[in-house]
């Protein structure tokens, strides 16, 4: 069941980004197989970003996965390592990442992992499916309350 939010600009977030937690009900499908569930996670906020949700890493199957040689730095967070997902039809790569050892204003989302909805058959928030953040670098989740231009897709300009 979807229940209603307030409305929300990403440009209204802020930058440096803010680590949240949030409650609602987080779940990511590959080939109809539930990957990752919880109600516990963090979301964190960027100015121009749809949310980033960052999920516990007890709540993800990791049977299906095995990590990958990427690594990216984020000024904000430190050093992400990823996670390429193993199906029935070949591998996927880098299908969600996470910051083991993130700066101190981050600490929160340490190990827990984010999940790019374009990159797996489908990412809910509350029962709704999102939309995925355009570009092949940002994992934000676009649901009906987040308001863009969003940074990645078309007519933004980039930092």
């Amino acid at each position: 069941m979807t229940t209603s939010h307030p409305q929300e600009s990403v440009w209204d977030y802020p930058r440096p980004p803010r680590v949240e937690p949030v409650q609602r009900h987080l779940k990511v499908v590959h080939d109809g197989q539930v990957l990752a569930e919880t109600r516990q996670a963090f979301r964190v906020l960027e100015t121009s970003h749809p949310p980033c949700y960052y999920l516990p890493p007890d709540s993800v199957d990791w049977s299906r996965l095995e990590p990958s040689d990427t690594s990216t730095y984020c000024e904000f967070k430190g050093r992400a390592r990823y996670w390429n997902l193993h199906t029935s039809g070949g591998t996927i790569r880098d299908v969600c990442w996470a910051y083991e050892h993130p700066t101190d204003s981050h600490s929160d989302i340490a190990g827990y992992i984010s999940f790019y909805a374009g990159r797996v058959e489908a990412c809910y928030v509350d029962g709704e499916q999102v939309q995925a953040q355009q570009g092949s670098f940002y994992g934000g989740w676009i649901t009906a309350e987040i308001q863009g231009p969003f940074k990645g897709g078309p007519g933004t300009v980039g930092w």
